[in-house]
């Protein structure tokens, strides 16, 4: 059997939980998702952040399916209960483009994977699960 090769992205812990747990339906950005990652079948990368006493790792498979464009800071927190980004986060708006991106959990590793030690800042590519 084959490997079927991913891109991956990095999203720090613990918010990769908020999303894991089901409860954070939407991941924000400051840019769209390109084109060519929509709808497709991504590796989440795990970052411990500030806070995570663990090395990088891979622990679910994910999807984005749409990108959305706050056009102010009132659309932006009217979704807080999606995005679960509060005014004192260190992502809080800060009058520029946020974007939100719908993010679907498709499986999640009983046992996480090393993530691979060539990483690019926000997605990695051609992982092999």
């Amino acid at each position: 059997m084959s490997k079927k090769i991913y891109t991956g992205i990095n999203i720090q812990w613990p918010i990769s939980e908020l999303i894991l747990s089901g409860k954070k339906s939407i991941e924000t950005r400051t840019y769209p998702i390109p084109e060519k990652y929509l709808n497709q079948d991504m590796l989440m990368i795990e970052t411990p952040g500030k806070n995570g006493k663990f090395k990088a790792r891979i622990v679910a498979i994910i999807k984005f399916t749409e990108c959305i464009e706050y056009r102010n800071k009132k659309e932006f927190y009217n979704d807080s209960d999606k995005h679960f980004v509060m005014p004192d986060s260190e992502w809080a708006w800060v009058d520029k483009k946020k974007i939100g991106w719908k993010v679907t959990v498709l499986e999640i590793f009983k046992l996480p994977k090393l993530a691979p030690t060539k990483k690019g800042i926000v997605f990695t590519k051609n992982i092999s699960n």
